[in-house]
């Protein structure tokens, strides 16, 4: 099982703490206080929510910069077909103000996928019809059966002169043997390691164990983009609807995950953010190519790109979402892999729920690191009394990382709703404005919750003394999970 989305290198030092042995006791509580040394904090979102931010919301289109009369009927169009939801004008002028340089842009379409069968489908297929480059950009890249697969499709299309170029994270492939990335650069891909564990390798001049690259982008020749939480690993080659297709299952369970395909003019903000990637960690310069290829009009979707790194001066998704979330009127449907909220996630998700709206959670009923899921469940109390509805997915592991707002604001992505993703790590999403994509949104929510089981408060305050220590031992190290 692949380490996914929890930071192993503070894994063990927080688990050796409850260890007899004095010495590795010492070595634990060093290395902790190591990591609080390096403490990063959360911006201030009451503050930046409450800034006046009187720019005009603005799109671009595959021509470029729309006018600000087309602007604004734009917007109007998006109001008059969301009835009396009127969460849009304060959150896109945030959004215009904090996303400067990544706008609305108009003429996308957008393909959901879901689980990894179907997502590595379609990817494989991009790929195969790659013409000039591909870029890609991962957590995990494992050595193992679709991994493998990747790798002799990738070596294939640059063989026959497509140029590859590869950043993957030095944490996230931990268990991935060098020879593996060594067999790609031989092939002639271009291969980037991010933020490299050992800090004798690579050209930056400051050693960043705990800040990760977490982002899932593949970019297919500046034109089709790739975004959401599948990471490159058998773990998601079994998909939980295996069952209900009358399709025999194997004792390892599926992965619950979803994936986005984009087409269109907005492909070219999220290139940008690859190569951006590329320069701040110093890659040898890319191999010539057509990198940002005129695009026309795809579809009809309106979508943000917003990538987010540990090194900005706060995260674009976290203040993103809480705004989205903060004006909120009807419901806000959330599904997340990796729950550790913060105190302002937290309040912004009960005062949504005390003035009425309907807010729900499906979250995993088990996963692959118990200090993360077990300090999620540490919060539930003041949720469930507040009027937050809880649910625990059953029959696959929750790895997505989605969001429905009012039936018009939905985004995909990487990101989960913890710590390490508005702090620490390199995070991408995608938002979308517009009601035919959040149907699409709202059915598979709806899926999701028929497959998860409703935690009750009053049942849940009589849980167990033993679930309850776990909870407070990982709640203790929730800022580093």
């Amino acid at each position: 099982m692949p380490y996914h989305d929890f930071h192993p290198s503070l894994l063990p030092c927080f688990s050796a703490l409850f260890r007899p042995d004095a010495t590795v006791r010492r070595i634990a509580i060093a290395c902790c206080l190591l990591s609080i040394a390096g403490c990063a904090t959360l911006p201030d979102a009451e503050r930046e929510l409450e800034k006046p931010h009187a720019q005009a919301v603005e799109f671009d289109s595959a021509s470029g910069p729309v006018s600000a009369g087309r602007s604004a009927a734009i917007l109007e169009e998006l109001k008059s077909k969301s009835g009396n939801i009127d969460i849009l004008q304060k959150h896109l002028a945030l959004e215009q103000a904090i996303n400067a340089d990544s706008p609305l842009v108009l003429g996308n379409r957008l393909v959901l996928l879901q689980d990894g069968p179907a997502t590595y489908r379609a990817m494989f297929a991009a790929i195969r019809q790659a013409k000039d480059h591909i870029n890609l950009e991962t957590y995990i890249f494992e050595d193992d059966e679709i991994g493998r697969q990747f790798a002799h499709l990738l070596l294939e299309k640059q063989a026959a002169g497509v140029q590859v170029n590869l950043i993957y994270d030095s944490v996230g492939c931990l268990h991935t043997p060098r020879d593996f990335f060594e067999r790609l650069k031989t092939g002639g891909i271009q291969v980037l390691e991010f933020n490299p564990v050992n800090p004798l390798v690579g050209n930056k001049k400051k050693w960043l164990l705990n800040n990760r690259d977490h982002r899932k982008l593949l970019v297919i020749d500046g034109r089709i983009a790739f975004i959401g939480g599948i990471n490159i690993s058998e773990s998601y080659s079994s998909s939980p609807s295996a069952k209900s297709a009358g399709k025999k299952t194997t004792s390892v369970m599926g992965w619950r995950d979803t994936h986005l395909q984009i087409e269109g003019p907005v492909a070219a903000e999220f290139q940008k953010l690859f190569m951006d990637t590329w320069a701040k960690q110093k890659g040898e310069p890319l191999a010539r190519k057509n990198y940002f290829p005129k695009l026309v009009k795809q579809g009809d979707e309106i979508v943000r790109a917003i990538g987010s790194a540990s090194a900005d001066p706060h995260s674009l998704i976290y203040l993103t979402l809480l705004s989205a979330i903060g004006n909120a009127e009807q419901r806000i449907y959330l599904t997340n892999a990796y729950f550790v909220p913060d105190p302002q996630l937290v309040k912004s998700l009960t005062d949504a729920a005390r003035r009425g709206v309907d807010v729900k959670l499906v979250l995993p009923s088990h996963t692959d690191s118990w200090t993360v899921f077990h300090a999620g469940r540490s919060h539930y109390t003041r949720l469930l009394r507040a009027g937050v509805k809880i649910y625990e997915r059953r029959g696959a592991v929750m790895h997505s990382k989605t969001a429905s707002i009012d039936g018009v604001w939905s985004t995909v992505g990487s990101t989960n709703l913890d710590w390490r993703s508005f702090l620490h790590n390199d995070e991408i999403n995608a938002t979308i404005l517009g009601r035919d994509f959040a149907r699409q949104m709202d059915a598979m929510f709806a899926a999701d919750l028929a497959e998860s089981d409703a935690i009750d408060l009053d049942h849940w305050k009589h849980r167990s003394l033993m679930l309850r220590l776990k909870e407070w031992l990982a709640r203790i190290a929730e800022y580093w999970l």
